[in-house]
């Protein structure tokens, strides 16, 4: 069974940092490209960040050069380091997992950036 646990959220300030982490298990986690996700109130979810296995990174205009997307193999944990934090940055984080023949999704966690 294939699992993706998310952990790391919280109230920040603007301009602070938070650090999330998905821990998956399950499924041979280094041959997949793993993303994160967000989606704002009353918004659609959007694509934040991806890496791919040989850890290629790509990332939406509005978080680059605040965010990082990073793994660890070893710990089948994917993290999201989010630096310089807005309150447009408000949101519901997913990380996603996907393979040829479905996506896994976590649970989710909630990121509150205000003052």
């Amino acid at each position: 069974q294939v699992q993706l646990v998310e952990s790391g959220g919280g109230l920040v300030q603007p301009g602070g940092s938070l650090r999330l982490s998905c821990e998956t298990s399950g499924i041979r986690f280094s041959i997949y490209g793993m993303g994160w996700y967000r989606q704002a109130p009353g918004k659609q979810r959007e694509l934040v960040a991806t890496i791919s296995m040989d850890g290629s990174t790509k990332y939406e205009d509005s978080v680059k050069g605040r965010f990082t997307i990073s793994r660890d193999n070893a710990k089948n944990t994917v993290y999201l380091e989010m630096n310089s934090l807005k309150p447009e940055d408000t949101g519901v984080y997913y990380c996603n997992l996907g393979t040829s023949l479905t996506n896994y999704w976590a649970q989710g966690t909630q990121v509150t950036v205000s003052s």
